[in-house]
């Protein structure tokens, strides 16, 4: 069946407007709607009513000539190209070409005028009308997707290029609101930016069932995943596009929800050079007010723009990659500094104990009777732990800042385990502190890091009993718990400062209070560090004379910081 097409003839002659009637309507390869007008002012009226998709204008009219109300037309009622045939009944080329000038489609003469020259005039003449309102309609919306990309790329920052991408696309698209959703590594995922204020959250259903998302013509990419609905409380979200994602084995959402009130397109950023490209989130364009048919063109222009989104998205994310690699080696360079100088200070007192008690031996080893030698070998020997042990805190704070330290958990006895330390403790601690040791709860199915698990510990110790250079008891309490064990050390030392205590688990950071007990405050950096390994975490709680009591607590599934949600 043939499209009827809307024609309007202006003649000021009955007798002429009959022969168009009939030329027309014989048409075989068109059909015609066809209104009639003997003036400029009734076919005004007619146009501003009614909309036409081709006229038939005389040049003599008795109001107007044709050229003034082709004017007329142009500005009032078409604004664009208007699909308008000039008649006269002279052969007047200068009016033709005053005509075509001012963008008439084509010029007839009444004389020589066939049936089948106007029908193909007329035919043409449509055609014409309708591939240059393509045409103007593609344009402009390529200008406005422009201009949209431009203002949203204009901004390097994540959460500025969002909002600015939700605002933009909802004037676009004059729709009530446009979010974008963004997907979590596990394909959970949140809304990060809303063109309205209410930001509530969407949640994304796994849900096994059978059919699809609502999948648009584009399908040139399929990413295979699980996810069935999209939907916010108390307000139905329901899908009438996705394109670019193909799921398995998930309710289809068009029997799940009652309209289709939105377009959803797939943000996809390309994956490290995989053909493939990453599904970032999802551009959702929602309206529900009232009943809207979106059109291809909607659908279109918000693709078109999830592409520039994409793009802006990749560069915000690439700008704060640089940036933190930029901080972490910032970071680097002043932790170096701080090795520097903690090695040259804390290396130039035990290295001059050294020097002088080996020079002493040397020189005066003869006048020296054993006991004083075994004292100047003793002052040597305990002045090299104490820089080799400086120098491995040194490495292995090192390890820990460039991330090169591997957890590797094994099962452990953790009874055996800690009281063999304690147990080594004793044989070195002086007899001003006493170690107590107590177990509580059940400690059996521990995985953990051994090397690790000793650094917290001996640290821990260390720091306890260097602290209370008064002696008194230091505490370890071992406790056990369904899914994890925690240990405290508690001391009856010189405490720590409130102020201190936030900085304390940074490296090189001392309390206030230590006046000339030596360290270097990496101790309490490398514990939290072995227990950050472990998925676990640290907790001090301290007052200034009268101790201080840490706390760890360590999972015992031993998956680390993998196992951490």
């Amino acid at each position: 069946m043939l499209d009827i097409r809307t024609l309007l003839i202006i003649d000021d002659c009955a007798a002429d407007r009959k022969i168009y009637r009939r030329h027309l309507l014989r048409d075989p390869h068109q059909s015609y709607h066809i209104l009639e007008a003997d003036c400029a002012e009734d076919a005004l009226v007619l146009c501003q009513k009614i909309h036409c998709d081709a006229i038939l204008l005389d040049f003599c009219l008795p109001d107007l000539s044709g050229l003034e109300l082709f004017d007329k037309l142009k500005q009032e009622i078409f604004k664009t190209a208007v699909p308008v045939i000039m008649l006269t009944g002279r052969g007047d080329e200068e009016v033709a070409v005053q005509a075509m000038k001012r963008g008439a489609l084509d010029y007839l003469v009444k004389q020589n005028l066939k049936p089948d020259v106007l029908q193909l005039a007329v035919r043409n003449a449509i055609k014409q009308s309708y591939l240059q309102a393509q045409l103007n309609k593609t344009q402009e919306r390529q200008r406005l997707i422009a201009t949209t990309a431009l203002r949203i790329r204009q901004s390097l920052n994540l959460e500025q290029i969002l909002n600015t991408a939700v605002a933009e696309v909802q004037q676009l698209l004059k729709c009530e609101r446009v979010i974008v959703y963004k997907f979590a590594s596990d394909m959970s995922g949140k809304i990060v930016a809303s063109s309205v204020e209410s930001r509530r959250t969407l949640a994304l259903e796994n849900r096994v069932g059978s059919g699809n998302w609502g999948l648009g013509t584009r399908g040139k990419t399929e990413i295979s995943t699980n996810l069935s609905a999209l939907s916010l409380p108390n307000i139905q979200i329901p899908i009438s596009y996705v394109y670019e994602v193909g799921l398995s084995n998930c309710v289809t959402l068009k029997e799940q929800f009652n309209t289709e009130a939105n377009i959803v397109v797939p943000i996809n950023i390309s994956n490290n050079g995989n053909p493939t490209p990453k599904l970032w989130g999802l551009l959702v364009a929602h309206h529900s007010s009232e009943e809207r048919q979106w059109q291809h063109d909607d659908v279109e222009m918000l693709y078109e723009v999830s592409v520039q989104l994409a793009i802006a998205i990749q560069q915000a994310e690439l700008l704060a990659q640089t940036q933190a690699a930029l901080v972490k080696e910032q970071q680097l360079n002043l932790f170096r500094s701080q090795i520097i100088g903690t090695v040259s200070h804390e290396c130039r007192t035990p290295l001059t104990s050294i020097l002088a008690a080996a020079s002493t031996l040397v020189k005066h080893s003869q006048q020296l009777d054993e006991s004083r030698q075994q004292r100047f070998l003793g002052i040597i020997e305990h002045k090299a732990r104490y820089m080799s042990k400086l120098v491995d805190n040194m490495l292995l704070v090192n390890q820990f800042e460039l991330d090169n330290t591997k957890f590797k958990p094994v099962p452990l006895d953790l009874l055996q385990f800690f009281s063999e330390l304690i147990e080594q403790e004793r044989e070195t601690v002086g007899e001003h502190h006493e170690l107590i040791f107590k177990i509580t709860g059940n400690t059996k199915g521990f995985w953990g890091d051994r090397g690790l698990l000793q650094q917290i510990f001996v640290n821990l110790m260390s720091n306890a009993i260097k602290y209370s250079p008064e002696g008194g008891a230091i505490e370890f309490h071992l406790i056990g718990k369904e899914s994890q064990v925690m240990f405290s050390i508690k001391d009856q030392g010189i405490g720590i400062p409130i102020a201190d205590q936030e900085n304390l688990f940074q490296s090189f950071s001392r309390g206030s209070n230590v006046d000339t007990i030596p360290g270097t405050g990496l101790g309490l950096a490398i514990s939290k560090a072995c227990v950050d390994l472990h998925g676990g975490n640290i907790t001090l709680s301290s007052q200034v004379g009268q101790g201080t009591k840490f706390i760890v607590s360590l999972p015992k599934n031993g998956k680390g910081e993998m196992g951490k949600g």
